[in-house]
């Protein structure tokens, strides 16, 4: 199935149509140090764990580590912008942090249909995370995806 997502005027990603169980997308991205500060600059969180590193030193991280939120944002980007793309509105997000993000640290983000729910016009996506091989991040969204249009 291909993307109906366009580069022009009229974005739009799948239509609820087009989605199918098992149907999965992603995105990469190096995590920078200045990634970090301007995540703390947009959100406000300043926490000492993700801003100083003497700080951090005394944590059980024991160095700075990326705002968890930093990382589910790039769920967000897979939802947004790939599958199902431009067009679908978040209607939920479960999150489970299951280890540290690192600067220079690449995450991979995942999120696969698990199910669709026509009556509704939503779909249901696991969502992971990883950091070389390793699981940081999973969940589960609910996105409401528009219908092709009559």
């Amino acid at each position: 199935m291909k993307n109906n997502a366009t580069n022009g005027g009229g974005f739009q990603g799948y239509y609820f149509e087009d989605l199918e169980v098992g149907m999965e997308a992603s995105y990469a991205k190096h995590i920078s140090e200045d990634d970090i500060q301007c995540f703390a600059d947009i959100s406000g969180d300043h926490n000492p764990v993700h801003m100083n590193d003497e700080y951090a030193s005394q944590t059980v991280f024991k160095e700075r580590i990326a705002h968890g939120i930093l990382t589910a944002s790039l769920v967000s980007t897979v939802l947004g912008t790939k599958l199902p793309g431009p067009g679908s509105i978040y209607i939920s997000q479960s999150l489970n942090f299951r280890a540290p993000v690192k600067i220079d640290d690449k995450v991979v983000a995942v999120a696969r249909v698990a199910e669709l729910v026509q009556e509704k016009g939503r779909a249901i996506f696991t969502c992971n995370c990883q950091v070389n091989g390793k699981t940081v991040l999973d969940g589960e969204a609910v996105i409401l995806v528009p219908s092709r249009p009559e």
